[in-house]
């Protein structure tokens, strides 16, 4: 999820912790010594290709094709600086603004703005940012039967966010803090057809409004391309009508990540991902699988449900002349309850891609994945590993 931009189906109105989102780094808790190095630029910068540097940081910027069975072909645009905020904070990892555009032949058409900002010895972090999309999609229903009988309902939804939250460090490497989320969106049909029973009204704007907390800890050594230690974080979001909304619902993820560094060019990753949501939520609230690299290999949108549970792990290679190479594999699942999942509803996915590190500044890559799913194939791109 490093550096990437969540313009995929939705992404705009629900599942966005951060529209131009890299993961977080935590250090020791102590407040003048760290457990880890923090990142720093790596000497031996190469300061060509798709990457500037100046004295403080480095500017990254890439033009990235789209071909995805949700929002047709197209291309994205992501530009961004990564800096350390302040010279004299030698514990802080560097922070970084940026942008994003995406637009595709079906008419899809999204920009965001971003912030993440790391400052006081490493004792904050902040992410804001805001974003607009206007994503021509199809929606399959909701539950594993929808999804396996692929009919579809062509939608467009227009919306806006502004989104934030604020961590400050407490014990055991443990960043907590509260977030918000406030945004706008309006779902009309592309043509009309037979209509979803789990479709809200159409053509009515809605208004979506949540506060929730976020907890998180990070050990690995560079949160750009990580080669040891994991990352662990649980969020709430707590969506409410009175708070202005038009739902009521609330929304839970962990995420766990870990790394294996095999030798100086091999790393093993594994993810575990967990969501669930409560109350009044609308399909576009609910788990959606692929939202988020959970599992390559599926359009983000086809299976959609309550509840939702998915693992894999990569293999990492770098390889000479800035280049590298990844497999992977997975599972998972969705229902209406953890108690409801099966063998027979598993969704496995598997997939290979080339990597091109567009900044040895940083160790951030340029990765490409082709993946294979239960339904067929997908192919994506983005700044950064999948997680």
């Amino acid at each position: 999820m490093t550096f990437t931009v969540c313009f995929v189906l939705f992404a705009c109105f629900v599942h966005v912790p951060a529209v131009f989102a890299i993961q977080e780094t935590s250090l020791d808790t102590s407040p003048t010594t760290p457990k880890r190095k923090p990142e720093k630029p790596n000497s031996s910068d190469t300061r060509n290709g798709s990457e500037s540097t100046s004295r403080r940081g480095s500017f990254v910027i890439a033009p990235i094709p789209i071909s995805s069975p949700a929002i047709g072909g197209g291309a994205t645009v992501i530009g961004g600086y990564i800096f350390p905020l302040r010279k004299s904070d030698k514990i802080s990892p560097p922070s970084l603004v940026g942008g994003a555009w995406v637009g595709t032949n079906n008419g899809t058409r999204a920009w965001g703005a971003a912030t993440e900002l790391y400052f006081h010895q490493d004792r904050y972090h902040a992410i804001g940012g805001v974003a607009h999309g206007d994503l021509k999609y199809e929606f399959y229903g909701t539950g594993t039967a929808a999804g396996d009988a692929g009919l579809k309902f062509g939608l467009d939804q227009t919306g806006d966010i502004v989104f934030g939250e604020v961590l400050r460090r407490t014990f055991w490497q443990l960043f907590v803090g509260p977030r918000l989320w406030f945004g706008t969106s309006r779902i009309d049909p592309q043509n009309f057809g037979t209509r979803f029973p789990g479709l809200p009204p159409l053509g009515i704007t809605f208004n979506m409004r949540a506060l929730g907390f976020k907890v998180e800890r990070d050990t690995t050594p560079n949160r750009f391309y990580p080669e040891a230690g994991s990352q662990l974080q649980f969020g709430s979001d707590f969506f409410s009508k009175n708070l202005g909304g038009t739902f009521s619902f609330q929304r839970y993820r962990l995420m766990f990540n870990y790394y294996q560094r095999l030798s100086e060019k091999q790393v093993l990753a594994y993810n575990a991902f967990a969501c669930s949501t409560g109350g009044d939520a609308p399909f576009f609230g609910e788990c959606i699988f692929g939202m988020q690299n959970e599992l390559r290999g599926y359009p983000a949108g086809r299976y959609i449900d309550r509840k939702m549970l998915a693992v894999q792990a990569e293999y990492r290679r770098v390889l000479p002349l800035r280049l590298g190479v990844a497999a992977f594999g997975g599972f998972g699942e969705v229902g209406p309850t953890f108690s409801k999942f099966t063998l027979d509803n598993i969704l496995s996915s598997g997939g290979v891609g080339p990597r091109f590190n567009l900044s040895t500044r940083y160790h951030l890559n340029l990765r490409a994945d082709f993946a294979w799913g239960k339904n067929g194939r997908t192919f994506s791109m983005g700044l950064g590993e999948s997680f």
